[in-house]
């Protein structure tokens, strides 16, 4: 339910259920599934309209029979929203009523008095993050999709390679053509590659000699026309440019764009054979730029 969820997830809970779910709210939504916390009691006041057709609403209740969670349960039902339950008591009112029931089983609480929510709350934590890591899994969810979430963290972009922020990834298409190619086959060869910004340019071993630009394509075809595509790619590419290692930082590239005045950067292996191409857009995209 949650990963074919068109809309939201949306949390509810009150009290100390309330605040395990705004912490399972936070990691639904950093980990690849928009989500935000709803006060079962704000509900009433204004805040149901964070509901919309197709959102998923999951309750946290440990009882499942406080009042405001069964005035909330009313209002979800009126607007035919799907309802996961998370509780300690299957047969209770938000039991009975959710569409899924995750039942944790009746427990003993930590607290000296075992009244005041601990274990349970616990258990609700772990049961939440389960879901959320379970639909991060089927999501193919990967680091750099985190990190693009946590630019601010100890994860966060200025530690991030060339590799892991550049769109392109391990098996995908890219711009390359030949020296020996003209324009004409070279626009042929990369006209359904996703990136048109540049192509970058290899000889007969698939090493980087070079790369066109669509500015190089543009200032060529305003100066020869139709001429222009049967130019050879070897006479319009500008020879050894600039290039990175895909295991170098982004911060690097973010140098290397600063200093050369250029958008597009080719990505190469050992061997200097391109893997990838980073572009400016990608570096601000991440906020790597500081």
């Amino acid at each position: 339910m949650l990963y074919d969820c068109a809309g939201s997830v949306i949390v509810s809970g009150i009290g100390k259920a309330g605040i395990i779910g705004r912490k399972i709210s936070a990691t639904l939504a950093s980990t690849g599934t928009p989500s935000h916390f709803l006060h079962p009691a704000e509900a009433v006041h204004g805040d149901l309209g964070r509901l919309r057709k197709g959102d998923i609403v999951i309750v946290l209740s440990y009882g499942g029979e406080t009042d405001e969670i069964i005035r909330l349960i009313n209002l979800v039902k009126q607007l035919e929203i799907k309802l996961i339950g998370i509780t300690g008591d299957g047969d209770s009112t938000l039991s009975k009523y959710s569409d899924v029931v995750l039942c944790m089983g009746k427990m003993n609480e930590a607290c000296p008095l075992g009244v005041a929510p601990s274990v349970s709350t616990a258990c609700m934590l772990a049961v939440g993050d389960a879901m959320a890591f379970t639909v991060m899994k089927a999501r193919n969810f990967s680091v750099e999709d985190y990190v693009r979430f946590h630019p601010g963290g100890s994860l966060g972009a200025k530690l991030m390679t060339v590799e892991q922020s550049m769109m392109f990834r391990p098996g995908e298409k890219l711009a390359v053509a030949k020296e020996t190619d003209t324009i004409k086959e070279m626009l042929e060869k990369t006209a359904d590659v996703k990136r048109h910004g540049a192509v970058m340019i290899v000889d007969k071993d698939e090493k980087l000699t070079g790369i066109i630009t669509d500015a190089d394509i543009r200032r060529l075809i305003t100066k020869q026309g139709q001429a222009a595509f049967k130019a050879k790619v070897a006479d319009v590419m500008t020879a050894n440019c600039k290039r990175i290692r895909a295991g170098a930082l982004a911060a690097e590239a973010t140098a290397i764009f600063h200093k050369f005045r250029i958008d597009e950067l080719p990505v190469v292996d050992e061997e200097d054979k391109p893997v990838g191409l980073i572009d400016v857009q990608d570096i601000v995209t991440i906020k790597v730029v500081g």
